[in-house]
């Protein structure tokens, strides 16, 4: 069976795409969102960080080429976003987590 057979993959991505759409459709409107909004609208992009990272992590682990090829795609994403080439992309996800954390602060004061 392939990577993207598993019903559990799929699923996955079905989840990571919603909550991208979802934050992606809102971002524009933060500023007048009320604090409550914000809050939730940063708890999402958590989640789809969280979700992110484990589907990053499973494409790591898998010798399916068409997962090997993603994971290569997801790479070569990160240098157009302006990262340097060798940029380690945990090491991404674990600074995006900062500044999440940072905004939840800032929000909570």
């Amino acid at each position: 069976m392939s990577f993207f057979d598993s019903d559990i993959i799929q699923e996955e991505l079905q989840e990571i795409n919603r909550l991208q759409e979802s934050i992606y459709g809102s971002v524009l409107s933060f500023g007048m969102m009320s604090k409550e909004d914000k809050l939730e609208h940063i708890d999402m992009l958590s989640e789809l960080l969280d979700k992110q990272k484990v589907m990053y992590t499973r494409l790591s682990l898998s010798d399916d080429p068409k997962a090997v090829e993603m994971k290569e795609n997801l790479v070569k994403s990160v240098a157009l976003m302006g990262f340097p080439k060798e940029t380690d992309i945990n090491n991404l996800f674990n600074s995006m987590n900062a500044t999440i954390d940072s905004l939840k602060e800032y929000l909570d004061t």
